[in-house]
């Protein structure tokens, strides 16, 4: 027998046993929650994957404590750090994406609701662990929920920023304004970082695919030089096409900062509240909207936190932006639901459940088809993360 009919055979053997009932069950857990499943589990989840009852058999397996500690916790951790390193302690950012997938919550919102989760006290206390409590200026909380082992699904109970870290009513803007985020993203900088990073996460866009020379350059700020090297050809072909969008939305942050050193975890986020007067700017902008003002002062000079979303217009209208919404606004929550509510949210969110699930990026035509209705359904059917998790695992479950 020749090398090519015993290979055929073997893989046709493989094919034949990972078709098994039990195989697509053990899959199906395994790629949802990232720790092997107990005999019982598993024998559950072969009785409904004998039944043809997939997507339940995967809903049994989002109910173990390893799809909240291990799967979620491993793909939300990259989004809440620059250096996107996946073995980052938990914290706040993290952990509401958790809450918010377990409580079945519009995803959207995870741009825009006052909203934090946190250890609930009480009951960590009644149950013998000793959890520090949630704090502005620290993680310790969250630190000590993973190094004690905390079951996130049981203990997570949500809360407002504006009680847990005393932000004004109008500031807060989900996991944009997270601890996490504003350590990783308002430090030092212009908060443009803010806005890049929340593309890259949540839109699955980083500035270069959104470039666009063709947009009015009426926003960009004094600090971008007009003739970078002395040769106003590369601003015109290369910096205008990134900045011209980027800062009118990234306007949106003006009020906020960060108060710790970068690279350490000191510090709180900082919003400067009606009434504010910034020493730097007279008004209530941070004073990092107008550092290198000479640069080109002729620039744009920012005098709030207004911000209009040009890439409504020319190529980028292909992101799918809600009609039913304006395209400008104040702050960042309002700026949060426009970037949440475009078609790209919605798409960005299935690829990265895909790549999750199915350990793979799409690369054939059912892939494609099957993500474009992972997307569609999520859309159609309230936001809930939960379900492109379900549909992923139950069309990488293997046949």
């Amino acid at each position: 027998m020749s090398v090519a009919a015993t290979l055929l055979i073997l893989a046709t053997s493989f094919q034949t046993v990972s078709a098994n009932n039990r195989d697509q069950a053990k899959r199906i857990h395994d790629r949802l929650t990232g720790v092997p499943a107990s005999e019982t589990l598993l024998d559950q989840l072969e009785l409904l994957v004998a039944d043809g009852d997939y997507r339940d058999a995967a809903m049994l397996a989002m109910d173990q404590d390893g799809f909240y500690d291990v799967t979620l916790k491993n793909m939300v951790t990259p989004w809440t750090n620059e250096a996107q390193d996946r073995f980052a302690p938990l914290n706040d950012y993290t952990a509401t994406v958790i809450g918010m997938v377990r409580d079945n919550l519009d995803f959207r919102s995870v741009l825009y609701a006052d909203l934090v989760y946190v250890g609930d006290q009480s009951a960590l206390s009644a149950d013998g662990y000793a959890i520090p409590s949630v704090s502005a200026s620290s993680n310790a909380h969250y630190q000590a929920l993973e190094e004690q082992g905390v079951p996130l699904q049981s203990y997570l109970v949500p809360a407002s920023q504006t009680s847990v870290y005393g932000l004004p009513a109008g500031a807060p803007a989900g996991v944009l304004t997270s601890r996490a985020a504003a350590k990783a993203f308002f430090v030092a900088g212009t908060n443009r970082a803010m806005l890049r990073f929340t593309m890259m996460n949540h839109l699955c866009r980083d500035l270069e695919q959104v470039k666009d020379t063709n947009l009015p350059v009426d926003r960009i700020r004094q600090d971008v030089s007009r003739s970078p090297g002395g040769d106003s050809r590369i601003f015109l072909n290369s910096c205008v096409g990134c900045h011209n969008g980027m800062d009118p939305l990234a306007q949106a942050f003006a009020y906020y900062d960060w108060s710790g050193e970068e690279g350490t975890d000191d510090g709180q986020i900082i919003y400067n509240g009606a009434g504010t007067v910034d020493p730097d700017t007279g008004s209530r902008v941070q004073g990092k909207y107008h550092i290198n003002a000479s640069n080109f002062p002729y620039g744009f000079e920012t005098p709030d936190d207004s911000w209009d979303n040009y890439w409504r217009q020319g190529q980028n209208a292909n992101l799918g932006w809600d009609g039913t919404l304006s395209g400008s606004g104040s702050g960042a929550g309002s700026l949060g639901q426009e970037l949440a509510h475009s078609d790209a949210f919605a798409s960005c969110q299935a690829q990265k459940v895909f790549r999750t699930v199915c350990l793979r990026t799409p690369h054939s035509s059912d892939d494609v088809e099957e993500l474009e209705r992972m997307t569609e359904d999520f859309s159609s059917n309230g936001y809930r993360l939960k379900d492109l998790f379900a549909d992923a695992a139950v069309y990488c479950r293997g046949e």
